[in-house]
């Protein structure tokens, strides 16, 4: 059975401004050794969630445990065994790497044995930029740099919110590369994303929080289990005026040309919708299918 690293019990948050929660007395286990997904829209409460852990924001009541240690009892140590990287690029621009990543090092009094800031620029491909300034990094190491410092005292959980803001689709892929890497090495890492095709690729787990609360989790696999859709584009080699009748029960959409169909996996599947046409002397140009994904899922948990 897996070790819950971050187990949080009737967490809630309630700002003496406004008179609903910012997080409405939740409840939420992380495993260790996942890559966990907190997602949800502006405001929903996952920024409240991370300042709580970190220390930022106080809760007004509920548990919080990481790494077994009590928040409440503990929360130097908790703050040691999390490492942040916030949304904001926060480094000096005259410091290189490697004296930005000693200064932290400094700050977490880390042991001079126990540093090992090359290994983690090379982790993060950042080994040969070590002595360079870090105003002449681009974007996306400026954002692997916060990552680096993020890491230099060890900890076994890594808070990324936002990683990948308003970076372009080369360097996208390239912090997804180097996520995967911290993550095999051992590194709990809870991952807070706009970019619903970023969770889809790296997490194991993932919950969704609207309005404080936490409307879903669980595992990705049975998440993308919630939605059994499948829809089929066929496009036919000559025009068609009508159809089966057991291919007009799935029918969305319809021209001479083509045919869009919407159904059930458990119901039926597309062979048999194929073998239809073909009993029906149908000839078919091309088929396309797009399955269910995180996007939809996501789309009608904030609807129910």
């Amino acid at each position: 059975m897996k070790r819950k690293i971050i187990s949080v019990k009737k967490l809630a948050k309630k700002y003496t401004t406004s008179s609903k929660y910012a997080l409405n007395h939740i409840d939420l286990s992380i495993n260790e050794g996942s890559i966990f997904g907190l997602l949800g829209p502006n405001g929903a409460g996952k920024s409240t969630f991370i300042n709580i852990l970190a220390g930022l924001v106080n809760k007004t009541s509920g548990e919080v445990f990481v790494c077994g240690v009590n928040l409440d009892t503990d929360p130097k140590t908790v703050r040691g065994n999390l490492g942040i990287v916030p949304q904001e690029i926060m480094i000096d621009p005259f410091f290189t790497p490697m004296e930005i990543m000693d200064i932290q090092a400094g700050m977490y009094a880390v042991e001079k044995k126990n540093i090992r800031n090359q290994e983690i620029l090379n982790t993060l491909g950042l080994g040969e930029k070590a002595d360079a300034y870090a105003r002449s990094l681009s974007g996306g190491m400026k954002r692997r740099l916060m990552v680096a410092k993020a890491m230099v005292h060890n900890p076994p959980v890594l808070i990324l919110d936002e990683p990948t803001a308003g970076v372009d689709v080369e360097l996208r892929a390239k912090l997804w590369k180097s996520i995967k890497e911290l993550n095999k090495k051992g590194t709990t890492i809870i991952l807070t994303t706009h970019y619903l095709k970023e969770a889809e690729l790296l997490c194991d787990e993932i919950a969704v929080i609207n309005k404080g609360k936490v409307i879903a989790n669980d595992t990705k696999t049975n998440l993308l289990k919630i939605l059994e859709e499948k829809e089929v584009k066929v496009e036919f080699s000559n025009k068609v005026k009508n159809l089966p009748k057991k291919i007009k029960d799935f029918c969305i959409l319809k021209d001479d040309q083509s045919a869009t169909l919407k159904f059930n996996k458990n119901e039926i599947n597309t062979a048999e919708l194929i073998k239809e046409f073909i009993n029906s002397k149908i000839d078919l140009k091309d088929i396309t299918t797009k399955e269910s994904d995180l996007e939809d899922i996501f789309i009608k948990l904030l609807k129910n």
